[in-house]
């Protein structure tokens, strides 16, 4: 069954209609939407805006995920993962994010990553935030106020991971692969948990900074010490600040209770990597970042032109698909990771997505980062499918 577009009937905030990407989708077992702030269009001005401080910017960007979670037949109850990318001007003030967020869910303690960003695409934004829902399974809870691991019909979601000890320091301070090491051993425990191992990885997304970019090449060994024999999907982003002032790298981390099975469209680089192309649980296609990089050359293309590099990186995402036995009709969810530099064009990127997408359109989330461990791209986008 393809994706259906979740469509309010109410929805005051703006017009979703003239937009490339979805408010969310239903597909499979769960409902994905889009990451939303607390814009809304102003009918006298004729703009976007966002208005007050932190908690009613939080408080408006969970009444929309209300009325869309509800136009779905789903409800906060349903929620199981949260992700919240934070504006650096956030970070203070993220108590006030999170107090809101639990005030909204309740009971319900689905697994929340954090990610603290360079910016949002809307300025005045202090969060942005990314919801899934679906039946919610077993929790797993790591202590007394520590972010619970959620399963959702064979998908386990982990909290985000930092390199800190039980008293919340920071491992290997400055030392980018003591860090990484710590990471690992913290999620194996988790995994564990849960009744899962690395084997059952399908996909990490690690954040850095870039004072640890020197060192990062030594953490593919740790990869390799930890995951596979399937290496999963992955993507590996540079920001200015993480959710603790010691730590050079975080990570978040997808586990199933499928076994993955690689998917790659026939790419010999990845045979040297420690993440594949795309891995596939059951329907569920867990894709790894893509940018404008020739698979064959492992030249970045289009050096200053986002919009160009779009289009190549959309094209090089519908070939994992087509690997996979799918198309662009498949794709449930897009991450769009946005240099400075690609800024001033990327609402270009916007009929890239309109040609070679097809409707419903994914949900969508766009991000501005740091920079992107090619420093020539200008975007890297972070894609997840359902197969029929």
């Amino acid at each position: 069954m393809r994706p259906t577009a979740i469509q309010p009937a109410h929805f005051p905030w703006f017009d979703y209609s003239r937009y490339s990407f979805s408010l969310g989708l239903k597909a499979g077992a769960g409902a994905y939407l889009s990451g939303h702030t607390a814009s809304e269009h102003d009918p006298e001005t004729k703009r976007m805006v966002v208005r007050g401080d932190m908690s009613t910017q939080v408080r408006t960007a969970w009444k929309k995920i209300g009325a869309i979670l509800e136009a779905a037949g789903y409800g906060y109850g349903d929620v199981v993962r949260v992700v919240e990318y934070l504006r650096p001007e956030g970070i203070e003030r993220y108590a006030e994010a999170a107090a809101v967020r639990a005030e909204v869910l309740g009971a319900n303690r689905p697994a929340v990553h954090t990610v603290p960003v360079k910016s949002l695409l809307r300025p005045e934004a202090f969060l942005e935030i990314e919801v899934t829902a679906g039946p919610v399974g077993a929790e797993t809870r790591f202590g007394d106020g520590l972010p619970s691991a959620r399963e959702s019909a064979g998908v386990v979601f982990l909290p985000s991971v930092l390199p800190t000890d039980d008293q919340g320091n920071v491992i290997g301070v400055g030392d980018i692969g003591a860090q990484t090491q710590a990471i690992f051993e913290k999620a194996g425990r988790m995994l564990a948990a849960t009744g899962l191992s690395f084997a059952h990885v399908v996909k990490t997304v690690d954040y850095l900074l870039p004072a640890g970019l020197s060192g990062y090449k030594a953490t593919g060994k740790i990869r390799r010490q930890f995951l596979g024999p399937v290496y999963p999907g992955a993507a590996g982003i540079l920001m200015p600040r993480l959710c603790h002032p010691d730590a050079l790298i975080q990570y978040d981390f997808i586990a199933t209770r499928d076994l993955p099975v690689a998917v790659n469209p026939g790419w010999d680089r990845y045979q040297k990597l420690t993440y594949s192309p795309a891995v596939r649980a059951g329907k569920l296609l867990f894709m790894s970042g893509q940018g404008s990089l020739d698979p064959a050359t492992e030249r970045v293309l289009f050096d200053g032109d986002v919009v160009a590099q779009a289009e190549y990186t959309y094209g090089n995402i519908i070939k994992v698909l087509e690997a996979a036995g799918a198309g662009p009709q498949n794709l449930v969810k897009t991450i769009e990771y946005v240099t400075p530099a690609g800024l001033a064009r990327y609402r270009d990127v916007a009929g890239v997505r309109a040609k070679l997408l097809s409707q419903p359109f994914p949900a969508s989330t766009g991000l501005v980062c740091e920079a992107l461990l090619r420093p020539e791209m200008q975007i890297e986008v972070d894609p997840f499918a359902i197969l029929n």
